[in-house]
Formats: C-alpha cells, structure tokens, sequence
C-alpha cells in the first residue's frame, strides 16, 4: 500500500502542474460587442491656421481590452468621427486619460480576469495565469507594497511594447500629436527610439507621439504608490515642440502644479495637456487664471469614462483657454472636447 501511495503522489502532482500549465496557456475569446460613437461635447474657437487641442475621454470597458485590436478598433473608432467632423489635421494635438495605457494588463488574459469585481482579485487572476513572471516579478518587488508592487510590474514588457505599438500606430495613420494618457512601468526610459523597462520603481508615465509615430522626449513620470495607484508630485516638468506649440504633460492632482510648473519661467508653455488630472471642481477657476499667469494659452482635462472593475463614473472634461474655464456637459458616453488654437 505504502508502495501504491508513493507511485501515485508524484503522478498526480504531475497532471495537476500539467492541468495548471494547460489552463495558463489557454486564452478563450468571447464575443464583443461595445458602443463606437462619440459625441462633440464641447467646442471653443474658430478654425483657423494654428491647430487644435483636441481632448477625447473614452467609454472603456474590460471587455475592451481583451486584445489589443479590439482596443485600437475603439479609439480609431473615435478618431475616424473626430476627422469626419474636420477636427483632424497636421496642427492637431490628440489628449488621452490616464491610465490608459495601465490596464494593457489585461490583454489576452482570462475571463476570470476580465470578470473581477475588483481590481486586486482581478490582479491576483493575472498572477495566477502568468506564474513565471509573476515570480520574476515578486523577486524585484519594493519592499512595503511587495505583492501590489509585483502584481503591477508581472506584465510590465509586453505593456510597453503593446503602448507604444497601439499608439504609435494611431498617431502615424492619422497624422497626429498624440498624449497617450498614462501607463504604470517600472523604470521607463526610451533608448533609440523604443520604450523600455528595468527593475527599479513604479512609475506613473506618459508619453507623447509625433505624426510620425516615434516618441518625444523621455516619458513625463511620477513615483506611484502601487497599494492606491496613488503619485507622488513630478519632479520636473517636460516641454515638447509641437506643431501647435510647445507642450508640457502633467499627471497627477492639484499638488502637482506649484512645484511642476515653475519650469514654465525657463521654457515657456503654451499648451499644457492634463490627462486624468484630479482636482476640487472649484479650483478650476484659480487653476485658469494661474495657467494664464503663466503664459499657457489653452490646456485640457481629460479623464476616462465607463467601468473598468470597480472604477466607474462619467467625469466631465474641462478646458482652459486664455483663462477661460470651460466645463465639459455631465451626458453619457465618449466624448470629444476641441479647443481651436
């Protein structure tokens, strides 16, 4: 008997890891079937020869980003109604959220994924599906918020890859400036022309394209805390020659702008893009005029709109143009925000 035991241990530990390989290899496909329209929520200015600040705030679902195609059919979606509607052309600056680029982690993963009530059991079915690198992962881990840390960091290549693929990709078909919103990587740097990852801190980061879909500059990042996906203020501010003029990116909140745009007195801003900036509504008033103390002609808000886990919610946008607020209206569904230069 004790001979029988000692056989079939080790055979049923070995179908069990070969059960467990065979679930983490599979990724099963469902049917999609999501919302492509989009509505022109706000407009200020007249067409003229100086470009547009053109600020799109997506209704995105997990669904969404089930692949990377399906994510790309959304925003080209968006981007073929802004062109219809004369808003596309080789002055424009394309604004995109924050985080955008961060839920990548879900593409090609499982259902049980994508079926999460929450972030974190949703993070732990990635861990589970992908145990090599997850283990990779926890090893270069900070100390404090390992396992947050780890779960963040476990798909941390092929993320940066997928970016600066969909993105790059989007801003070169339609000729475009385009703020890819934001991304969590460890370590972003860009190194001839790619976006890369090492082994050191989540970093919240965005990136610019240019009509060419090369990238601008080094990533604008801040320190995140990956327990509440929650950053620390930016230490410099990054300005970027565009058509339209020159560019600076913030993420972040109101604690952010003191510090960041002192650099406005160096390398003067004309425009500034805030993807996902999260503010009091009754600062925007103070946040205008300040801008226009500073010499920055228009800027935009924007901020991503749908369910995605637990973060749900339709925000409005809001622009700032020569010190002018101008709140975006509370209507569902994706909406595009211009501002004429």
């Amino acid at each position: 008997m004790r001979l029988l035991t000692t056989l079939l241990l080790p055979l049923a530990l070995l179908a069990g890891l070969g059960s467990y390989a065979y679930w983490c290899q599979q990724r099963p496909t469902g049917h999609y079937l999501s919302d492509l329209r989009s509505q022109l929520a706000l407009e200020f200015g007249q067409p003229g020869g100086h470009g547009n600040l053109l600020g799109i705030q997506p209704e995105l679902f997990v669904a969404d980003y089930q692949s990377l195609a399906r994510l790309r059919l959304k925003l080209a979606a968006y981007l073929d109604q802004a062109r219809a509607q004369g808003l596309l052309g080789e002055r424009t600056v394309v604004v995109l959220p924050a985080h955008i680029g961060t839920w990548l982690l879900a593409v090609g993963e499982k259902e049980e994924l994508r079926h999460a009530g929450e972030l974190r059991q949703a993070l732990h079915w990635l861990a589970a599906s992908n145990p090599l690198s997850f283990a990779s992962a926890l090893f270069a881990a900070k100390p404090g918020q390992r396992l947050d840390d780890a779960l963040l960091r476990t798909k941390a290549g092929s993320m940066a890859r997928d970016y600066q693929q969909l993105f790059g990709g989007l801003a070169r078909e339609y000729r475009i400036t385009l703020v890819a919103g934001s991304i969590v990587l460890p370590e972003p740097r860009v190194e001839q022309g790619r976006l890369e990852v090492g082994h050191g801190p989540l970093y919240n980061v965005s990136l610019v394209f240019d009509q060419a879909g090369n990238l601008l500059g080094q990533p604008q990042r801040q320190r995140l805390r990956a327990g509440d996906l929650s950053t620390a203020p930016a230490d410099s501010l990054q300005v970027l020659d565009t058509p339209a003029g020159r560019l600076a990116v913030l993420l972040g909140n109101e604690t952010s702008l003191p510090s960041a745009l002192t650099a406005a007195d160096e390398e003067p801003i004309e425009l500034l893009a805030l993807p996902g900036f999260l503010g009091e509504a009754a600062d925007a008033a103070s946040l205008g005029q300040h801008l226009q103390n500073l010499g920055i002609h228009a800027g935009l808000i924007v901020q991503p709109r749908g369910r995605l886990w637990e973060f749900a919610g339709q925000p409005r946008a809001q622009a700032f143009m020569d010190g002018r607020v101008i709140a975006g209206p509370g209507r569902h569904g994706a909406q595009l925000v211009n501002l004429w230069l």
